[in-house]
């Protein structure tokens, strides 16, 4: 292993590095050079956007020692606490909070080791008097029209969850500040994509990137920097649903 793949490898492997290298110094030396190096050299995407991704894509296959190590990794390289912070915030609407709450504590005990400190800075921007109204908004900003016609057309019994899709899920998150609205159709795209099985929300959010800004071109470089995490089964699947959604689009 050559000085540039073993350094590399120390920042991917952080927490686990004086292990592996002993018990599987082959594994290090393939999956260093390949995410660390081939993949981020394909990448489209800014830095930010690309740990965006990457953070996403292992809270959505639940990869609690990877998320840790890239963790470290997009600290030192100064990403923005914030901006990761909201990833996390945002993955319980998508992930839902028995999943999402040992990543938020694993992230607080990171951000404490660099230095930062908690809590950050509040980035919320409505209250219970305006998250249904701001949520409603944002969501039809994003989809379409007929995400309004939920709240009066749906079935009754469809009705509690339309509304919290938009008071819960677009009121208190994607409204907060941190992150922008091509971000956060980014990484909802990649909490879908990693867990696998949901192909519809998928073409919807798919929809929405392209709605929100971000191209074909943007969400294929996405799908690329998430796939050594969570192989190539999901991510294959993923560009599909981009060459159908697009194709419809076009």
């Amino acid at each position: 292993m050559d000085s540039n793949t073993q350094m590399k490898a120390q920042d991917i492997f952080r927490e686990t590095w004086e292990k592996l290298v002993h018990s599987d110094p082959e594994f290090i030396e393939i999956t260093a050079s390949f995410s660390q190096t081939e993949a981020v050299q394909e990448s489209r995407l800014t830095e930010k956007e690309r740990f965006l991704c990457i953070l996403s894509a292992l809270l959505g296959c639940q990869g609690m020692g990877m998320f840790r190590n890239v963790l470290h990794q997009a600290i030192d390289l100064g990403i923005d606490p914030v901006a990761v912070k909201e990833v996390i915030y945002q993955a319980a609407a998508y992930l839902g909070l028995g999943r999402v709450h040992d990543y938020l504590v694993a992230a607080d005990q990171i951000m404490e080791q660099h230095g930062i400190s908690l809590p950050l800075e509040p980035q919320g921007t409505t209250d219970e008097q305006t998250r249904f109204e701001k949520g409603l908004e944002k969501q039809v900003s994003l989809f379409c029209e007929g995400m309004a016609k939920r709240q009066t057309d749906a079935p009754p019994l469809r009705r509690n969850i339309n509304r919290w899709l938009a008071d819960n899920c677009f009121g208190d998150y994607y409204t907060r500040k941190g992150l922008n609205d091509q971000e956060r159709e980014m990484i909802t795209f990649c909490f879908i994509l990693a867990q696998g099985g949901c192909e519809n929300q998928l073409r919807g959010h798919t929809a929405g990137n392209l709605m929100a800004g971000n191209n074909k071109e943007k969400l294929y470089s996405a799908v690329e920097q998430c796939m050594p995490y969570v192989g190539y089964p999901r991510s294959l699947n993923a560009m599909n649903i981009i060459d159908e959604i697009c194709k419809d689009e076009q």
